[in-house]
């Protein structure tokens, strides 16, 4: 995941919370040694002195533990590191319901576009396990991948005719 950083805030900050993703979405395992104050730097391009800032951040917040000679380690603690995803969560939430209010948008107004958004999901998830389930038993018959049948499948599905 390449490191990006906005103009207007900290570097160390934005460094902290990239690295709070790449921990939250398991680029950095729990308990897994993460590269050198050093190699970080290189990779995110920043000084090594603002790296180290946010790695000692992240170590005040529990999320990364130092070990003398051995270097800088994820936390194995789960519960805190869904405590910090969940957290996340709720500032991405706040922000987004900031911003649609700023649009003029009310909470019900809100709840609605969500839900709409659901549901296009929820169908579209659906006819991508349909189409699957179609090759699947295709290639159940003649063990050999005809995608015809989930194309048959998707052009019934969007309304076209299938012509053989």
């Amino acid at each position: 995941m390449p490191w990006g950083f906005e103009n207007d805030r900290s570097i160390y900050i934005q460094l902290v919370e990239q690295i709070q993703n790449r921990i939250a979405t398991g680029d950095y395992p729990p308990g897994s040694r993460l590269p050198s104050v050093r190699d970080l730097a290189q990779e995110a391009a920043v000084n090594p002195n603002t790296m180290q800032r946010a790695l000692a951040e992240l170590e005040r917040m529990d999320l990364v533990h130092s070990q003398r000679t051995s270097g800088r380690f994820v936390t194995e603690d789960e519960g805190r590191i869904q405590s910090m995803k969940r957290e996340t969560a709720r500032q991405a939430v706040r922000s987004f319901l900031g911003q649609m209010e700023d649009l003029g948008f009310e909470r019900d107004e809100i709840a609605a576009l969500i839900r709409e958004e659901q549901g296009k999901n929820v169908i579209a998830d659906l006819n991508r396990s349909e189409q699957k389930e179609n090759v699947i038993a295709d290639r159940s018959r003649d063990g050999r991948e005809n995608i015809a049948v989930a194309n048959r499948s998707r052009d019934e599905q969007e309304g076209n005719e299938y012509e053989q």
